[in-house]
């Protein structure tokens, strides 16, 4: 069966029908041509999910300092050097080594029961033989500072349910991921257990990375599985005393090299000028990095390819960034704002792809006033398949440290709703993608990217000093 979105498409090339349609009105102009081109390209060949398969199956997990990282670095350059990119190297950067080692951990009183926990990202060990301790529960920072001292010698368990709104999604519960283990330790704590930051019941544990203040003890933290955290209250909530034994061999090992890959088409007309597309190539040591964010490097390396196949050459250079060491670190994102520095007035935009490997959503868009709107225009000709959506508010962690030079930030979006159910787990596996998905996100970049590259006028930029970060 024909589907909607391949009768759409072409309609588009055939220049028929609702898919035709360009808005109207002042610049900037969309680049109908072109997309047609890229789309019905897309629709032909595609190279996406093979490559992908390569890179989650016979690669697999790609955390920094690990042989996979490095792996997939050398196989990311090769790819550039196929497709016949410009300029491909990899640019130095220092990254963590942290080894997750054993992790166990069980409810030893008031009954047995063993628990699905994994380290979080930075975590120290536990001491030689693991700890046992009483468990105290809390369900935000603010509560745990009105317990203060009550919580010394104990587990401290961070348990909060995530939803799926922005009252209680991902950024609204990650701190006490990110920030509890610091806060906990502060107040005497001998660990910290997390509620798993995801959306589904499975009984996975999601890792993630932690912050250790410099002003607080480095204690142990592990997320513990969503079932597991309900078992703790309950058991709370009965009025017994809780204990929980737990057990981490993580460590953390001198920094070594990795690199960014870069690779380009060189523009036309003004090479200097830059629109940087981008993905981070690392991932979680407990899947395979397929959704997070093996999507998102292969829609960049797609779009490159569909650009490169087709000889169409911008006016401006495309630069093609993987990134090193997002998840633990952002050494890679930071380590090429500080390399490029000179010549980050000359990005025009900066986009990003990691947030999942769904069905495309559209944009999101931080910049100056007006930048919204301009992008919807250019994207015009992806009206038909969503890839004309644009909101305010976007970027991402790696193109984050170049909001301070004003470039302005753009998030290419997947349907998001079922990420959480998978993140930072060991689920994060190819079955999740749809090759369709693939291909469609791919052909949105590209076009988009063309036309920022070729479209004479810029995006306005971000205000001056504008903090780092999403």
């Amino acid at each position: 069966m024909v589907s909607k979105v391949t009768r759409a498409w072409a309609a588009l090339l055939l220049g028929m029908g609702p898919a035709a349609e360009v808005a109207a009105g002042p610049p900037p102009q969309p680049f109908p041509e072109a997309a047609g081109r890229i789309l019905g390209a897309a629709q032909v060949e595609s190279r996406a999910y093979a490559r992908l398969a390569h890179l989650t199956d016979r690669i697999g997990p790609r955390l920094s300092g690990s042989p996979g990282a490095a792996a997939a670095q050398r196989w990311a350059a090769g790819v550039m050097r196929e497709d016949g990119l410009a300029n491909v190297r990899l640019e130095k950067v220092m990254v963590p080594v942290w080894v997750r080692g054993v992790e166990r951990a069980q409810v030893v009183a008031p009954a047995a029961h063993p628990l699905a926990i994994t380290a979080l990202g930075g975590s120290v060990p536990t001491p030689g033989g693991g700890l046992e301790a009483e468990v105290v529960e809390v369900d935000s920072l603010e509560r745990l500072d009105q317990m203060g001292a009550a919580v010394s010698g104990k587990l401290v368990l961070f348990n909060r349910d995530m939803g799926r709104g922005p009252d209680d999604g991902y950024g609204a519960v990650s701190r006490l991921r990110v920030r509890g283990p610091s806060a906990a330790a502060r107040h005497g704590a001998a660990g910290v257990l997390v509620r798993s930051l995801g959306t589904a019941a499975f009984r996975l544990p999601h890792t993630g990375a932690l912050d250790y203040h410099e002003d607080a003890p480095r204690i142990p933290a592990a997320a513990v599985s969503e079932e597991d955290a309900d078992l703790i209250h309950r058991l709370l909530a009965s009025g017994d005393s809780v204990r929980v034994r737990l057990e981490l061999g993580c460590r953390l090992e001198p920094d070594v090299e990795e690199a960014n890959v870069v690779g380009e088409i060189t523009g036309r007309e003004r090479p200097a000028e830059v629109v940087l597309i981008g993905a981070h190539l690392d991932s979680w040591d407990l899947g395979t990095g397929a959704l997070d964010d093996g999507f998102g490097v292969v829609v960049v390396l797609e779009a490159m390819r569909l650009l490169r196949a087709l000889e169409l050459q911008p006016r401006r250079t495309v630069r093609a960034v993987l990134f090193a060491n997002e998840e633990n670190g952002l050494r890679g994102g930071r380590g090429y704002a500080e390399a490029h520095a000179a010549e980050l007035h000359r990005h025009v935009a900066a986009i990003e792809s990691d947030s999942g490997g769904a069905a495309l959503a559209g944009w999101g868009i931080t910049a100056g006033e007006g930048a919204a709107e301009m992008l919807s225009a250019l994207a015009a000709p992806l009206r038909f398949m969503g890839g004309a959506v644009v909101a305010e508010g976007g970027g991402g962690a790696d193109i984050g440290p170049m909001k301070p030079a004003g470039v302005p930030q753009i998030a290419l979006r997947q349907d998001a709703s079922r990420y959480f159910d998978y993140h930072h787990t060991a689920a994060d596996t190819l079955d999740k993608v749809r090759p369709e998905d693939l291909v469609a996100n791919a052909a949105a970049l590209a076009v988009v990217a063309y036309s920022l590259a070729e479209w004479e006028g810029t995006l306005p930029r971000l205000p001056a000093g504008e903090e780092a970060g999403d």
